[in-house]
């Protein structure tokens, strides 16, 4: 069975078009409006090896954060959908990445219930612009977007880091490489990781 998602969420505020495959190899067709935030998805798309493409707009004139926020919602929702009743998967996954001197850790359970716990980020990263238009605090915004609406508990630490853009591309590297294992099936688990019967 194929494990896709294509969402199309349309508010007053932006249009997200997004389809993902988890069984893809990394394939990406990221346009945004926000070329930071491209940046950052093609990363997550291709260290993860889930084939995404997205296509998005919204009122950027006023400010990225809507368009990103609603971008983030569709992949948490479009995970879910992709993952069905997570069957066969692996389920837990970590992932330590550098990128120079940055460092991340990202912990994921594809549980079934959102959780999100983002620590380590430096003093002032949430007030650093990144490519013009985006602000570190979009980073653990879009990181626990993607965890409520997909479901799953994630845990992300920066642990080193100077370079804000630096430790923003830790972070999505490390929650791509955590998505890979955890969504991954695992030929020796029968039916559903869990000891409730369900996640």
């Amino acid at each position: 069975m194929a494990r896709t998602a294509h969402i199309i969420r349309e508010t007053s505020e932006s249009h997200i078009d997004l389809e993902l495959d988890l069984d893809g190899t990394g394939q990406t067709d990221i346009d945004t409006s926000v070329p930071f935030y491209n940046h950052m998805m093609t990363a997550l798309g291709k260290h993860s090896l889930i084939d995404l493409k997205i296509k998005a707009w919204g009122d950027t004139d006023i400010d990225v954060h809507h368009t990103v926020e609603d971008t983030a919602i569709v992949f948490g929702e479009a995970l879910k959908q992709a993952l069905g009743d997570k069957r066969g998967i692996r389920r837990f996954a970590d992932a330590t990445v550098p990128l120079d001197e940055a460092l991340a850790k990202a912990v994921v359970d594809i549980s079934g219930r959102p959780y999100a716990v983002c620590t380590g980020e430096p003093a002032g990263y949430e007030y650093c612009m990144m490519g013009g238009h985006f602000t570190g605090s979009l980073v653990r915004h879009v990181m626990e977007s993607i965890a409520l609406h997909a479901g799953i508990c994630l845990h992300m630490q920066v642990l080193a880091g100077r370079d804000p853009h630096h430790i923003a591309e830790a972070e999505f590297k490390a929650l791509a490489r955590a998505l890979r294992f955890a969504v991954e099936p695992d030929p020796r688990v029968h039916g559903v990781p869990s000891t409730k019967g369900s996640l």
